[in-house]
């Protein structure tokens, strides 16, 4: 049997997809009340204009985000001689951490008076020495309500799972591709070459999007996510050719596009 197609909305441009992004995170974060909210993020680009709006939106509106939660996709990881791997320090250009401390945490919790900020407590990462604690993490808080997907251009990565990637993959340190690797140039522009971009991560898994998310949201933006487009939007199913397919399987997708990639 087959899936129905996801869902898009398509409109102008990233600041009018941020705005409607930002709109419907507000507002299951009203309606969640006292309850915890637990959302899923990417870092780089593509959830700019969504935490940029976001951000407006909370603070025109005062909201209560003291009960949410945010889990990161990914991070970097380096191995050592010994061969074990790490979390790359916060002190990092390209720690998705830092990413998180800076943009999301920085720039959502600015506009507001303390007791309704988002708690440092309550931003939650993988762990390159324990990868699938963070699956028992995400269960512990009762799965992820909203989850921000993006893809990657070239290749359809997702957090850092590449072509091949497994459907059933949990969390977990796993070897970049070439094309993700190419593309996380583009995402952090201080990267002088491609040598500089760790050969590593720590990443969800397919399984950890697909079955832990209630709502899933690949955003798709600018004319070089025209090919991830086509390839997500006629899929039905997952398809580790292009990894970004997930939004396909998940309990309920949305395609939010811009005229430029779509």
């Amino acid at each position: 049997m087959s899936r129905a197609a996801v869902p898009i909305i398509r409109l102008r441009d990233s600041d009018s997809v941020g705005e409607f992004v930002g709109q419907k995170i507000a507002t299951s974060i009203k309606q969640a009340g006292s309850n915890p909210l637990v959302l899923g993020f990417p870092s780089g680009r593509t959830p700019k204009p969504t935490i940029r709006a976001l951000a407006r939106i909370a603070s025109k509106e005062m909201l209560d985000l003291s009960q949410v939660h945010i889990v990161l996709m990914d991070d970097y990881v380096w191995q050592d001689a010994a061969g074990k791997f790490r979390n790359v320090p916060l002190s990092e250009h390209f720690s998705c951490r830092k990413f998180a401390h800076d943009e999301l945490l920085g720039l959502i919790n600015l506009g507001l008076e303390k007791s309704k900020q988002i708690k440092v407590t309550n931003l939650h990462a993988p762990d390159a020495t324990n990868p699938l604690a963070y699956e028992n993490l995400i269960d512990s808080l009762g799965g992820i309500d909203i989850f921000i997907l993006a893809s990657g251009s070239s290749d359809g990565h997702v957090a850092f799972n590449g072509p091949g990637a497994a459907r059933q993959s949990l969390t977990s340190v796993m070897q970049l591709a070439e094309e993700t690797r190419k593309d996380n140039l583009l995402t952090f522009p201080d990267f002088k070459s491609i040598e500089e971009v760790p050969r590593f991560g720590v990443s969800v898994g397919i399984s950890t999007i697909a079955d832990k998310s209630r709502l899933a949201i690949m955003i798709l933006t600018s004319k070089e996510k025209r090919e991830a487009f086509q390839t997500i939007s006629s899929a039905r199913k997952y398809d580790p050719a292009w990894p970004a397919t997930v939004v396909a399987e998940c309990r309920e997708g949305m395609i939010v596009v811009d005229e430029l990639a779509g």
